[in-house]
């Protein structure tokens, strides 16, 4: 089977197309550098051309509300206007768990603005919404920190390993389109300042958490059980504390 995976060459992409091709599938990576560009839509013709499923796991430059807006909106209307009477059976989008309840925040307005796009254009599709990466702890412990310092506030919190991540999208991608939203999120659930202290426990980091009530997320105030599933979701299997070690050991 023929797949357009678009971001194949990000964190994501890059374990998405691997698994994909081990599975026997001829991926296409959609990348500028590899003559794909969603923006402009230079090379989308050709490689859509006998593609039966799309994973979009195309990105914006950076997460500044504009730029966001722009990169979603443009590269959506692009990917939709070159699938419609193409032989493409699945569009499938990864986005963000909670998109809906903190629409204030410039760049979950344009995820939700990706996910309409596919939403409203008759393309059978799935929408993924993902907890945040294992990873996004070290943006936390930058963004939210001053000196030895890093001030997290008590929300909850259920991070997923990028390893989970890529295992669900390929499964979902070859199922059959869900034409509505499922979750994914990390095999356990707990506070922020928890998951945040423990991994500066673990890299060893001489840093203190300062925790407050002030449900504060990089800087925007927002509700308390935003970066968890609000109902049912797909767990994963790695926990946060063995990613951590395993980042450690190398």
């Amino acid at each position: 089977m023929k797949i357009l995976v678009v971001g194949g060459t990000g964190l994501t992409g890059r374990l998405v197309t691997n698994k994909l091709e081990k599975l026997g599938h001829k991926v296409v990576i959609g990348s500028p550098s590899q003559g794909v560009d969603v923006l402009t839509g230079e090379g989308l013709k050709e490689a859509l051309y006998g593609t039966e499923i799309v994973v979009d796991l195309s990105n914006s430059s950076s997460p500044d509300e504009e730029n966001a807006l722009r990169f979603f909106e443009t590269a959506g209307k692009n990917l939709v206007k070159a699938e419609l009477n193409t032989t493409v059976k699945h569009h499938i989008v990864l986005s963000i768990v909670g998109t809906d309840d903190a629409l204030e925040i410039g760049y979950l307005r344009a995820k939700k603005l990706q996910e309409d796009t596919i939403k409203n254009s008759g393309i059978p599709y799935t929408i993924i919404r993902s907890t945040q990466f294992h990873q996004h702890v070290e943006a936390i412990i930058q963004v939210q920190g001053e000196g030895d310092e890093v001030f997290v506030s008590d929300l909850d919190y259920q991070p997923i390993a990028l390893e989970d991540v890529a295992d669900f999208i390929v499964q979902f991608s070859l199922e059959a389109p869900k034409n509505g939203t499922i979750e994914i999120a990390g095999p356990r659930r707990g506070k922020m300042e928890d998951f945040v202290s423990k991994y500066i426990e673990i890299t060893g980091q001489d840093k203190k958490v300062i925790s407050d009530n002030e449900n504060k997320y990089m800087h925007f105030v927002v509700p308390p059980s935003l970066l968890v599933p609000a109902g049912q979701f797909s767990p994963g299997t790695i926990l946060f504390e063995d990613w951590a070690l395993a980042i450690m050991k190398g």
